[in-house]
This record gives C-alpha cells, sequence and structure tokens, in this order.
C-alpha cells in the first residue's frame, strides 16, 4: 500500500518534481495542500506517513515555520508517534530552525535527485 505525504505550500512546479522523486524512490503518493489550515483539518481527520511544509508558501509567501510550529501543537504531529513533518529549504538555518521546532531532518528542492533526499525520507516511507 502506498504511504501518503502530504505537501504543504508546495508551487505546481516543485510539487511535481517531489512527487516525481518520490515515484522513482518510494511508493508514495503526494497529496498537495496550499495552506496549514486545510492540512490541519486533513491531518486530523485520515491518517498521513509524512508532511511536507515549504519555507515560503506559495500561495501567499507566508511562513512555513508558523505552519511547522502550528503542527507540532497538534496531537496528530505532535509527540514520539507522531506523523513526522519535515522543511523543503536548502536554506541549512532554516533546517536548523525547523529541528529546533520539532521537525524532523529536511532537505531542499535542489536535493531531489540526491542520495540525502532518499536518506531523509526513507525512515518514513520505506
Amino acid at each position: 500500500m502506498a504511504r501518503r505525504v502530504m505537501s504543504i505550500g508546495q508551487c505546481s512546479f516543485d510539487d511535481g518534481a517531489i512527487s516525481r522523486s518520490l515515484s522513482r524512490h518510494f511508493d508514495a503518493d503526494l497529496v498537495r495542500y496550499a495552506d496549514g489550515e486545510a492540512a490541519l483539518e486533513a491531518i486530523q481527520a485520515e491518517p498521513w506517513d509524512l508532511v511536507l511544509v515549504n519555507r515560503k508558501l506559495d500561495r501567499d509567501g507566508s511562513d512555513g515555520m508558523a505552519v511547522i510550529r502550528q503542527l507540532k501543537a497538534e496531537t496528530a504531529t505532535a509527540g514520539e508517534q507522531a506523523v513526522p513533518v519535515m522543511l523543503v529549504s536548502n536554506f541549512a538555518e532554516a533546517q536548523q530552525q525547523a529541528e529546533a521546532a520539532g521537525a524532523v531532518p529536511g532537505f531542499g528542492k535542489s536535493n531531489l535527485e540526491e542520495d540525502l533526499f532518499r536518506e531523509r525520507l526513507a525512515p518514513w516511507l520505506s
């Protein structure tokens, strides 16, 4: 059965690239959400294997870290048995901030064809 990956705030092009990389390396389906509000409802309503949050949401440029903080405050995405949340960003400082907020180590869009992408996602999607 395919794993379910939620993508929050990516543009269509980036979601397509992430989806293609997921398909090449994992049995996973990507479901797109434009913002954190709709995503929070979906997380509470159905099971997910991984949540990817863009550093800046495509729809309005809002901060993906705010979405991560919201997610980590929710029962489904907080604590040890939670759905893992991962930042999508090439910026090391943003990755450090996300991890400090409770996200698992993420990846950048420039890493989609590299070992780092597979290594970071494998614990959640293999």
